[in-house]
């Protein structure tokens, strides 16, 4: 079977992917720093696994010899963190996506980037779609945007096959709940799991397109299957505005006392979220999402019995 690597594989999204691939049969490389994933979450009987960072480029050079696609998935996450520290920011999402490219380049791989919807920043506009103007309000998303651009630029001047996808609030199993800048919804089922109230940022009428990560592994896996490439970027969501204050009744289902502070909105924070699905459905029309409360219901359960196994991670403190 083919050889296949996974940048950020100890990761959320990553370890979930690798697994998928694994049970598949692929050949698979895991490239992580540890930084913020863990060695837990790496298969290490079933894959090889390199403790590399992509800032590193003669160790990335290594690890993807050979590598007929590369799922890039590395990155250094959270609005706030790249608030505090812009530079370490852009050292890993930029000119790390762009090591990665050098090594695609030279190994003649398939590139399936992973960018974010924050990319749209100031455009306000709803539902969002490729075509809109683009307006980065924080260093993490002047960053991918940056990824992007480089991705962009690798197609059109050395023709490196790629596949830019823009994530959309990805969440489910295997994500990490416990530090300062973990994602909302993992963090909220942590909390309440403790019997701890969850803090609000804003009234609770920001809005999210949250993707469930099975969503995401079948969308990045038909892309490397059927080759399916990309012009530009394509926004990977379905169309859902989900409140984060029906979120939070969701959640009552599940933990009947659950007690929520409401605080001041934060820097950097998008309020609404919502992708125009139109370009996702014409080019993975066999992909079908799970409706939001199921995947939600299976992410409390996922952490109910598995939570333990992410939790009390590497610091992620500047």
């Amino acid at each position: 079977m083919a050889k296949v690597a996974v940048t950020g594989g100890a990761g959320f999204i990553g370890s979930n992917l690798t697994r998928r691939l694994i049970s598949e049969g692929y050949d698979v490389v895991v490239v992580d720093d540890l930084s913020t994933g863990l060695i837990s979450n790496v298969d290490q009987e079933r894959s090889k696994f390199h403790q590399v960072s992509i800032t590193d480029p003669e160790a990335l050079n290594n690890a993807l010899k050979g590598c007929g696609t590369i799922f890039h998935l590395a990155a250094r996450g959270s609005v706030p963190r790249s608030i505090k520290n812009p530079v370490a920011t852009h050292d890993v999402n930029a000119t790390g996506t762009l090591n990665v490219l050098e090594a695609a380049r030279a190994n003649g791989a398939h590139v399936i980037f992973s960018s974010s919807s924050s990319v749209y920043g100031r455009n306000m506009q709803l539902p969002k779609d490729e075509s809109m103007w683009l307006g980065p309000m924080t260093p993490y998303a002047a960053s991918k945007l940056a990824g992007e651009g480089y991705v962009q630029a690798y197609s059109a001047a050395y023709g490196v096959p790629t596949t830019l996808l823009r994530f959309f609030n990805v969440f489910g199993p295997r994500q990490r709940p416990d530090h300062e800048y973990a994602a909302v919804l993992p963090k909220w089922i942590w909390l309440a799991m403790q019997g701890q109230a969850i803090d609000i940022y804003g009234d609770g009428t920001a809005s999210r397109d949250f993707t469930y990560v099975d969503t995401v592994l079948d969308i990045a896996i038909t892309a490397m299957k059927e080759k399916v490439l990309t012009e530009g970027a394509m926004n990977l969501a379905y169309g859902n505005r989900i409140f984060l204050n029906e979120t939070i009744e969701m959640l009552k289902k599940h933990f009947p006392d659950l007690q929520v502070n409401y605080k001041p909105e934060r820097l950097g924070d998008v309020k609404e979220s919502q992708n125009d699905p139109v370009l996702l459905k014409k080019l993975f029309p066999s992909v079908q999402p799970k409706p939001f409360e199921v995947a939600l219901s299976e992410t409390v359960d996922w952490l109910k019995e598995f939570g333990q196994s992410v939790a009390n991670g590497p610091a992620t403190v500047d």
